[in-house]
């Protein structure tokens, strides 16, 4: 059972609410972080969205905000990077004005109509970026080879050959530096636009050359990279084809495109295809192999009324199904809508590596302007060579590797969880886990299947246990308690029940009839003491039973018990595993559950829990998780239904199970799991220790790179072009260590 929307309101939650009113990835060093100290009211406010292919980098996205932000009517600028989305909330502004305006400075924008159309696409390599490159490449090692063999910077070849490699490499970095300079944008194309012109000032050709090359490959190389952590996450959409087969207004079928097929269709599924469409089978049964949406390791039987998913692979059976969400709206889309809108919630690493870039650059640009100036005009030092090492300052300045190390991360993370069927609303929630030092966890339909089943059958005559199924089923037939399916699913096949007369309800006691003549009472302990047909035997037998947590169910005469069947809610197969890795992981495991005491404590005890608490009401549970907060600190709540609904929300981190397909579990939950695979809590706390550890690497890489580069350049010892070398390789650095939680995808099913 999942949660509905209702159960779990934001206002309960004050950072689940103030995350939705933070600009989408905004992590640019001069973000204009008002959205998200101060609520912005965006209500009641149009929105366009604008695809641009050049939006890499908090560059573009500082750019984009000082040319738009004091247009009249915009409200708020939401960027996400990763996803080269512009959302613009206006009120009745200039779409015409706003477009220009993006042309103006180089952005190649396009609006996007659809409300959840996907990202711009990959911007690729052209074939004249690679001659070009190639050209400027080749030139400026020419020049650097020229310079030293006649060490000579500025004769008449070595001058020829770096103009051509600023001219085939530095066109963008120029041009994005002139806009940058007429627009007031302090940004790395400005700063590289000053390093390569200063470094022509004063002489110093072949690095002028060098540099503007080096920094236009680590450009391509960047962008490359990012386009590997969009197409991990919209990858998951190509895990659905493109075209289906359909049936016909003339009973035909017919191929048709994905997008074409409306809610209602009927669709046929051959073996071995993937599943297009979210759907219900309504004839033919399969094997489906649902393990890119649920993580599921073992294919799922379905048959007809049973739902299938988009993405998943059917077997050898044919199947057809009537689809049930169009192409936008399927299990499989709504998990990347929901990795790409988790941008929007930026992780508390993230808003620090923010607030320190927004200080960071301009404090770098003063001291090298005091590096350029002081020294000469103090103590009369060189100026040429001061302006040197202040132009190293400028490059050192950009904090590109520092800013987009913790999006590409995070973006990695959520794709990591979201193909192992976890999906997680924010980088704030995946980055949180790590700090787990409790799980409450609600007992029926979370640790328990939350169904009853037949665990037991014993017989106290010479009947046989198929004999006492087959007329316990044959009582209940008709009945509707929870119990009475247990007996009835246990029981044989319905066309081999015995005709019942005369039934008759006991209310709180059970049932009874005559089959063959014969009167039977199907009931519990108290209906057979009644009968006065209980003996020692029985007695014993049923302590037996209640002390394992069992519901005993009696099958009798009017005059002795003919069998006891034991009925109990079964633990989830991966519950005694899943917590036996929360204990070797450091994570105590608490159940907070309504049912009675003896039962809790018998299922605690078989499964290892660490604590146990019984009896509560949804507002005990609710404490209960405050206690817990109390003395643990950061503490998560696993459940299932509405009960658990408050407890949930006062959780650091809600869990919700067996969301697949159900749209208020994934819009209520922080975490939902998409299958009821427990195995997913201690693996999402894993991948959240892996997400930290690789967050704190690429800061410590980034600020150690800038660190020793920034003693280099005082002490004049280092040069630009190693500067950019050093510069752009932190950024790849970065990206290239982010993308590696992509592998925890593949770690192998248990």
């Amino acid at each position: 059972m999942t949660i509905p929307d209702y159960a779990k309101p934001c206002s309960m939650k004050p950072s689940t609410h103030h995350a939705t009113h933070e600009p989408t990835c905004c992590s640019s060093p001069s973000c204009n972080t008002q959205a998200a100290d101060q609520h912005i009211d965006i209500s009641g406010t149009q929105i366009l969205r604008y695809a641009i292919a050049n939006m890499d980098c908090p560059n573009e996205e500082r750019l984009i905000r000082n040319k738009l932000s004091g247009m009249a009517g915009i409200v708020q600028l939401d960027f996400n990077l990763m996803q080269r989305v512009l959302t613009v909330h206006h009120r009745s502004a200039d779409a015409g004005e706003m477009m220009q305006a993006l042309t103006a400075i180089g952005m190649q924008a396009q609006a996007i109509e659809e409300k959840h159309s996907a990202a711009a696409e990959s911007s690729g390599i052209s074939r004249r970026q690679i001659v070009l490159l190639a050209i400027a490449g080749i030139a400026a090692c020419a020049a650097e080879a020229l310079s030293w063999a006649t060490q000579a910077d500025r004769s008449p070849l070595v001058i020829a050959l770096s103009l051509l490699s600023v001219v085939c490499a530095g066109g963008p970095t120029l041009r994005k530096g002139w806009i940058a300079l007429k627009s007031l944008t302090l940004n790395i194309n400005f700063l590289m636009t000053l390093a390569v012109l200063g470094a022509i000032a004063i002489g110093h050709w072949p690095e002028a050359a060098m540099v503007i090359f080096l920094f236009a490959l680590a450009e391509l190389i960047e962008s490359l990279s990012l386009d590997r952590v969009r197409s991990a996450v919209h990858g998951l959409l190509k895990l659905a084809p493109d075209v289906v087969t359909v049936r016909g207004a003339d009973e035909g079928w017919e191929e048709r495109d994905v997008k074409a097929v409306g809610v209602g269709s009927i669709v046929m599924i051959r073996p071995g295809e993937r599943i297009a469409l979210d759907g219900v089978v309504v004839d033919g049964q399969s094997n489906v192999n649902q393990a890119p949406i649920t993580g599921e390791s073992m294919p799922v039987m379905k048959c007809e009324g049973d739902a299938v998913y988009a993405g998943s692979i059917n077997d050898r059976g044919v199947l057809q199904m009537r689809v049930s969400a169009d192409s936008s709206n399927s299990t499989l889309a709504r998990i990347v809508r929901v990795i790409e809108e988790t941008e929007a919630a930026r992780a508390p690493t993230q808003r620090f590596v923010d607030v320190f870039a927004r200080y960071y650059t301009p404090a770098v640009v003063v001291v090298a302007v005091l590096v350029a100036l002081l020294p000469p005009l103090a103590f009369g030092a060189p100026f040429a060579d001061w302006l040197y090492k202040a132009l190293v300052l400028l490059v050192i300045a950009c904090p590109c590797a520092l800013v987009i190390s913790t999006p590409v991360t995070i973006v990695s993370g959520l794709t990591a969880a979201a193909r192992r069927g976890i999906l997680v609303k924010g980088g704030q929630y995946l980055e949180a886990g790590h700090k787990l030092k409790a799980v409450a966890l609600d007992k029926t339909g979370t640790l328990t299947v939350g169904k009853p089943a037949v665990v037991e059958v014993s017989a106290t005559g010479n009947d046989t246990h198929e004999d006492l199924l087959l007329l316990a089923a044959s009582l209940d037939a008709h009945s509707d308690h929870p119990l009475a399916h247990a007996i009835v699913a246990a029981g044989p096949h319905a066309d081999r029940y015995r005709a019942v007369r005369n039934v008759e309800s006991l209310p709180g006691r059970g049932i009874k009839g005559e089959i063959d003549g014969r009167v039977l009472y199907l009931g519990n302990h108290r209906l057979m003491k009644e009968l006065g047909i209980v003996d020692a035997s029985v007695e014993t037998h049923l302590r037996r039973i209640e002390n394992a947590a069992q519901t005993a169910v009696l099958i009798a005469t009017e005059k002795k018990v003919l069998g006891i069947i034991a009925v109990a809610d079964q633990a989830r197969a991966s519950a005694g595993q899943a917590l036996a890795k929360l204990k070797r992981l450091g994570v105590a495991s608490v159940m907070l559950t309504g049912d009675n005491r003896l039962t809790a404590q018998h299922l605690g005890k078989t499964l290892g829990i660490s604590a146990v608490q019984a009896e509560l009401l949804p507002e005990d549970k609710l404490q209960q998780v405050r206690e817990l907060q109390a003395t643990y600190g950061t503490v998560g709540m696993l459940g299932d239904g509405i009960n658990d609904a408050p407890a949930l929300a006062q959780a650091n981190i809600g869990f919700a199970m067996g969301a697949a397909g159900s749209d208020t579990a994934i819009e209520t939950a922080d975490v939902a799991f998409m299958d009821d695979d427990l195995n997913k809590l201690p693996h999402f706390i894993e991948l959240s220790r892996a997400t930290r550890s690789v967050l704190i690497q690429n800061i410590a890489a980034a600020l150690g790179i800038k660190a020793v580069f920034f003693a280099l350049a005082l002490s004049g010892m280092a040069t630009l072009w190693m500067a950019v070398f050093a510069d752009v390789g932190a950024s790849l650095l970065v990206v290239f260590n982010g993308l590696r939680l992509l592998r925890h995808a593949n770690v192998p099913k248990q």
